[in-house]
């Protein structure tokens, strides 16, 4: 099973230079967990730099793979992350829903580089 952060479904959106590192995750539908705050991350960014129309196609591909609402066993265990790790609110809850699916999660988020069940490439710089 596979994660992938909003960042990582941004870098793949926008077809950048770590688009690539990406793909075979988002692309392998059948073991893809999306958790609802990326799908609410990329609605908004999108929305806000490309309208609607692009948000709402960019959502209906995230929606192709396995969409993970939040519970409350899933926001504890977020909680704890957070706490622990000293880490953001979004990204406590990518995290927990991934361990919660035994899933990799991948991103480009220096603070998960260094977890085991991540795999981790470097932002591309500009």
């Amino acid at each position: 099973m596979n994660v992938v952060d909003s960042s990582g479904w941004l870098e793949y959106l926008a077809d950048t230079p770590n688009a690539e590192f990406f793909a075979p995750a988002i692309e392998d539908i059948e073991k893809l967990v999306v958790p609802v705050i990326t799908l609410y991350e990329i609605f908004k960014r999108v929305y806000q730099q490309r309208g609607e129309d692009d948000a709402l196609k960019a959502v209906a591909l995230m929606m192709q793979g396995r969409v993970i609402d939040l519970d409350a066993g899933l926001a504890l265990s977020a909680a704890k992350l957070s706490q622990d790790l000293s880490i953001p609110l979004a990204d406590s809850l990518i995290l927990a829903t991934a361990r919660a699916y035994q899933a990799t999660l991948w991103t480009q988020d220096e603070h998960f580089k260094d977890i085991a069940e991540v795999q981790y490439i470097a932002k591309h710089k500009k």
